[in-house]
């Protein structure tokens, strides 16, 4: 099973994006969820994450224009992004956090230029 990301696209600087990830079934439960990014040449880095109760964490660069939401009802995570800049450009993927290699999917392309 892999998980898909999706609502990417090319933005200019200063716009917004809201990242959706919905899981088949019912993998997500609980578990703390996260959103990840791979520029061009860089490792896969954790953006955002979610606790199972709601509780979440940011790495620095996007703290207060980055915003990781859940809904488990569907299950589905979510990644609203504001302010993006150049520095935002990447893949974006979801995983339950740590991530497993087994849920990778394709992930979103997320591209800010003007």
């Amino acid at each position: 099973v892999q998980l898909q990301a999706s609502g990417g696209g090319s933005v200019q600087p200063g716009d917004s994006l809201r990242l959706s990830c919905v899981a088949p079934g019912r993998i997500f439960g609980l578990y703390p969820m996260g959103w990840y990014r791979q520029a061009p040449g860089k490792q896969r880095e954790l953006v955002a994450a979610i606790a199972g109760h709601g509780a979440t964490n940011y790495a620095n660069s996007v703290k207060g224009r980055f915003t990781i939401s859940r809904d488990t009802t569907k299950p589905a995570v979510y990644l609203q992004m504001n302010s993006l800049n150049a520095d935002d450009t990447a893949v974006y993927y979801c995983n339950i956090h740590p991530p497993r290699d087994q849920y990778w999917g394709q992930g979103t392309q997320v591209t800010v230029s003007s």
